[in-house]
């Protein structure tokens, strides 16, 4: 078994905080904070750059009708990444804080997004209805699979997770709706695994193991940015991956009344 890509901590335990810990516990982005580097970034990143190199049709959706908010989201990375210590950023490629020099090829805006930043990234249009997933690069699924929702419906999207009532989607669309782009919002759900893989697709109707020994905690930090120019929402995720042993004792009794 390979080596476990874990964070040392979890900066955040969502179902601590009243604020978070029921659907859809949006909070606002304070300033620029919807990338992040931690200490798991090397070895995040190297996953992703294997798997964009070698299975990039099971990690990368795109529309044609979204290629230009992908282009525009691309312009919104690397725009973040001329303030983000550790980054150098060139005419024509990026170094990224683990030393890994990467070409901007911007005949494929997503897979290279991809390679730049530790988070996952999904574009949502409005469709007159309801936003639709229009796009993604997306390498570190948990229990779900991209060729299977790319194109479909936030309410598609979301029909097998049991919390997601009529009620909560209605509140997400009126969320998405109201998004402005001069402030990102973030929430964080979580997830107990016995396995550490971060690449965990599912279909739809397969079900995910059920944890018996509570042995790490998986967190998502999801920031809800508007594209100016577009109008698509940017949905990014960010996993963290902790043993919960490394958790406080205040957080792991929290953990096991939730779980339960």
């Amino acid at each position: 078994m390979t080596q476990p890509i874990l964070q040392s901590r979890l900066p955040f335990a969502p179902w601590m905080d009243p604020r978070t810990a029921r659907l859809p516990g949006i909070l606002p982005v304070e300033g620029d904070d919807w990338l992040r580097v931690d200490d798991a970034f090397a070895g995040q990143m190297a996953e992703r750059d294997a798997r964009i190199a070698a299975t990039p049709d099971l990690v990368h959706a795109l529309l044609p009708e979204a290629e230009p908010a992908a282009q525009e989201l691309l312009d919104h990375v690397l725009e973040s990444l001329r303030r983000t210590e550790g980054y150098r950023l060139g005419a024509d490629s990026v170094t990224r804080p683990d030393g890994v020099t990467v070409a901007l090829d911007r005949s494929q805006p997503m897979l290279t997004a991809g390679r730049l930043v530790q988070e996952d990234l999904c574009l949502l249009a409005h469709d007159g209805h309801e936003h639709r997933l229009t796009a993604a690069i997306l390498c570190f699924p948990a229990s779900w699979t991209l060729a299977q929702k790319i194109g479909r419906p936030m309410t598609a999207i979301h029909i097998p997770v049991t919390p997601y009532t009529e009620d909560v989607a209605r509140r997400v669309q009126r969320l998405f709706d109201a998004i402005r782009p001069e402030q990102a919002l973030w929430r964080m759900n979580w997830l107990t695994y016995d396995d550490p893989t971060l690449f965990q697709p599912r279909l739809e109707g397969e079900a995910r193991p059920r944890p018996r020994d509570l042995t790490y905690i998986r967190c998502e930090r999801q920031c809800l940015k508007r594209l100016p120019v577009s109008r698509a929402v940017v949905f990014s995720i960010h996993t963290y991956l902790v043993p919960v042993a490394h958790l406080t004792v205040a957080e792991r009794d929290g953990l096991l009344a939730a779980h339960h």
